[in-house]
């Protein structure tokens, strides 16, 4: 007879191997780390005798859950901002937040407060993609759980790194270290094609492949992100990665929710793993992910809840449960992902999609002791009946709850016994939790209360203020002041036309400013749109002082890049009303007593305001304004325009009276 550590007796044993075996009543042999028997406990017990026998009791033995996807750390921002879009949701609140808070520190702690929340609902691996991925690493393994942990990879600078290139040099030294682990596969993380370049995706690629180990990204999120790579690349996202060579990598693809059948067949012949999270789909609007036709194609499919801050939680029984409801809405037919499909999509499958299906996913000779056990006895999962084979499966996926599990195995170690965690305290990680929220709380609020301190938290704001002088007048005709700009006198130094698209944002409380979103549509000399170019402008004070014929020294200006959609700035900012102003103007950068200034002829004709001419010149200090000012005067008469009305405001407050 055979020597095994631990003998499972007496349970309802689902393995969910490649012919779905059942055996009931079932045991399961354990020596060291791995499964060496599976059958009926008559069979196995006649080969095997182990150290210590655990009766199951008739409760459900199968392989832990996989959850395919998530980022572990974010348990420490569970809730602080819901009911969002995803980019105001990423960009205007979980970015600013982890910039602030993120931490080696930060990262073991929610990472620890997840796996006691993982174990408690019977998973056993999960997929992990954040910051400071070796310390996610350190405390998985302290916690006995198994995992791909991926370190991130954005072209913008992130808490763990200045720039993707030390993200890079972090990467790799981190895969180096960790290759081998028993628990931990290493593993590289490009965030998504919009967070990163083509460079990147082409260096993660290689990366992955010189150590054999996966690539983690999400794909197809949102038909807001295919329509920018149509619009920008001129193909769709699968097309774009695949031709960065990223399909040539283990990739494990998040989401893939827009994606059709042909880029379908792209990511099974390279033999991509599929994390479909339908919680975190449905909560961001994100939409329906064609999951039947990408298991009808042969994709390895698993389930993930993403993170614990945009599902809540990291419950793989709600997740698999909503899979199959999803399916069959989508779908309109009943038959669609039944619970047996629904639950190898939580286990075999889902360990496959993150290319450790050798290993876990399954209860089969060889795997490791991955398991859990699951009473199906409560009062909301009885009675139970045996008719059919997929009875259990259905008991499991449709009533099944993730407090129904009991115990919890992971490489051969109990994590959880009779709903006991051995390897987390829960209690002092909570508490420490508790004091960070109050902390990030008091950071959102003080934030909340400033345009400037939100325009600043979306990241690439640039905290410069900018000081002008400048000189606004009405005009008749622009073509005088045109032939007025040929004179000797007046070098030019370029030229431009742009069609502005403006939108003022106003607010509460007028101490704010006012905030502008601005698109310039560069158009060539044949009327063509060349290029588009989009502005935040945050406007202050707007009058430091006057000097002659009402030349303005303003400060006014707080500038940023506008990376995102007006839609996107109107739902974080939430201004009380936005006004629109559009216009064509002729811009020129001309050189005057050896001093540049901008010379704008404005068509302002939304509303129809009319034409003006405006002088302006950056300044540093009230005597270099002194003298521009009288330059500005200069200017005035020699284009001609020095008998004309004076405009002392701005066109948005032209347009407010």
């Amino acid at each position: 007879m055979t020597q095994a550590d631990i003998l499972f007796l007496n349970a309802y044993v689902l393995t969910m191997d490649e012919d779905m075996h059942q055996y009931t009543p079932g045991a399961v042999a354990v020596k060291g780390d791995s499964i060496v028997a599976v059958g009926f406990e008559d069979d196995v017990k006649k080969e095997y005798s182990a150290n210590e026998t655990i009766d199951c009791k008739g409760k459900v033995l199968m392989p832990g859950l996989v959850n395919a996807h998530t980022h572990v750390p974010m348990t420490l921002l569970r809730g602080i901002a819901d009911d969002l879009r995803l980019d105001v949701w990423l960009q205007g609140y979980m970015w600013p937040v982890e910039r602030e808070f993120a931490s080696p520190e930060f990262v073991r702690l929610g990472t620890s407060i997840a796996c006691a929340e993982l174990i408690r609902s019977g998973v056993t691996t999960f997929n992990d993609m954040y910051f400071y991925e070796e310390d996610v690493a350190k405390a998985t393994a302290e916690a006995g759980m198994r995992a791909v942990c991926g370190q991130s990879i954005l072209k913008f600078p992130t808490p763990d790194a200045k720039s993707y290139e030390d993200s890079m040099e972090k990467a790799r030294d981190y895969i180096q270290r960790w290759k081998d682990h028993p628990l931990i596969v290493p593993s590289i993380a490009p965030h998504a094609p919009y967070t990163t370049t083509a460079d990147i995706l082409r260096e993660t690629a290689s990366l992955a492949q010189e150590f054999d180990v996966p690539l983690h990204i999400h794909l197809s999120e949102t038909s807001f992100e295919v329509e920018n790579m149509r619009r920008d690349e001129g193909m769709p996202v699968i097309p774009y990665v695949k031709k960065q060579g990223l399909l040539d990598a283990k990739v494990i693809a998040a989401h893939c929710v827009h994606i059709d059948a042909g880029e379908i067949r792209t990511l099974h012949h390279a033999g991509a793993g599929i994390s479909h999270n339908p919680s975190s789909n449905l909560k961001l609007a994100s939409g329906f992910a064609p999951v039947t036709r990408m298991l009808e194609t042969g994709l390895n499919v698993g389930i993930g809840t993403d993170g614990p801050a945009s599902n809540n939680d990291l419950d793989m029984f709600e997740e698999v449960r909503l899979a199959a409801f999803i399916a069959k809405a989508v779908t309109n037919d009943p038959t669609s992902l039944p619970a047996s499909q629904a639950l190898l999509m939580g286990t075999r499958l889902g360990a496959q999609a993150l290319h450790i299906g050798h290993l876990t996913g399954s209860l089969t000779p060889g795997r490791r002791a991955d398991l859990i056990l699951v009473d199906l006895s409560p009062t909301h999962n009885s009675p139970s009946f045996r008719r059919s084979s997929d009875n259990a499966y259905a008991q499991i996926v449709y009533a099944g709850k993730s407090t129904d599990v009991s115990d919890v195995m992971i490489n051969g170690k109990w994590v959880m016994r009779d709903r006991r965690l051995l390897t987390v305290e829960e209690e002092e990680l909570l508490a420490h939790a508790a004091d960070l929220a109050q902390k990030i709380d008091a950071f959102l609020i003080e934030r909340e209360q400033s345009v400037l301190s939100k325009l600043i938290a979306l990241g690439g704001s640039m905290e410069e203020e900018s000081f002008e002088v400048q000189l606004k007048v009405r005009i008749t005709e622009a073509d005088p002041i045109v032939q007025a700009l040929m004179r000797d006198e007046i070098d030019i130094l370029y030229e431009r036309h742009y069609s502005q698209h403006d939108a003022y944002f106003q607010f509460d409380d007028p101490s704010q400013g006012r905030l502008r979103f601005r698109e310039d549509d560069f158009v060539d000399e044949k009327g063509n749109v060349s290029n588009v170019r989009a502005r935040l402008t945050l406007l202050g004070v707007i009058r430091e002082g006057e000097f002659e014929r009402d030349v303005l020294l303003s400060r006014s200006r707080f500038l940023a890049p506008a990376t995102n959609s007006l839609r996107f700035y109107r739902e974080y900012f939430k201004p009380e009303s936005v006004t629109t102003i559009e216009k064509e103007r002729l811009r020129w950068l001309i050189k005057y007593k050896d001093t540049e200034f901008y010379v704008n002829l404005d068509h302002v004709t939304t509303p129809k305001l009319g034409r003006f001419l405006e002088i302006k010149s950056r300044t540093w200090s009230r005597k270099d304004a002194q003298n521009k000012a009288q330059l500005v005067n200069e200017l005035l008469a020699l284009l001609g325009a020095s008998g004309s009305e004076v405009v002392t405001r701005d066109y948005i407050e032209l347009v407010s009276d």
